[in-house]
């Protein structure tokens, strides 16, 4: 894995100006150990077509918590036909999901903060970290204007919440 200095990712965030210009950098730099994490919205549809321009060998991935709307299905299959790609998709582990289900009922989520912390780390949580412990590095389609926590993220970080590998912000 690249480990990278915070000088070396300040001067990154500083010279590297455009959204193009960071995927470029990210993909010369740590292609195909970098993917983005795609939730199909429209932020990241937007990252994908910059992706598949600099590089239409770009890596793709999306978590299939078991709960998605048909609408996200429908956009997955329409970007990968438009651009003849591969989505790698990522799965909770299905004698979490099924033991959970089986001790706290199908909606859980609806029935308290802790009920939806839980389904959130078997849906989303635990599959995330287990793509993301393969790659360097993760492409987001985060925006800064989204949540007030958003507002810190820089172009280019270390993530420290996994494994200090280089987290990818290009429309931040």
């Amino acid at each position: 894995m690249a480990k990278f200095s915070l000088k070396q990712i300040d001067e990154l965030n500083t010279q590297l100006k455009t959204p193009q210009e960071v995927l470029k950098w990210a993909l010369d730099t740590l292609h195909p150990k970098i993917a983005l994490a795609s939730s199909f919205g429209a932020e990241d549809v937007v990252v994908i077509d910059m992706l598949m321009k600099i590089n239409p060998k770009s890596r793709i991935f999306t978590l299939d918590t078991g709960r998605l709307n048909q609408e996200t299905y429908d956009v997955m299959d329409q970007i990968r036909k438009k651009y003849n790609i591969n989505i790698e998709v990522t799965f909770p582990d299905a004698q979490e999901v099924t033991e959970m289900v089986r001790v706290n009922g199908m909606n859980l989520f609806y029935e308290s903060a802790g009920n939806r912390k839980l389904c959130c780390g078997i849906r989303k949580v635990h599959p995330l970290n287990k793509m993301l412990a393969t790659l360097d590095g993760w492409i987001t389609g985060l925006r800064s204007d989204q949540t007030q926590n958003r507002g810190t993220a820089k172009k280019i970080e270390i993530d420290e919440q996994h494994n200090d590998m280089i987290k990818i912000n290009p429309i931040i």
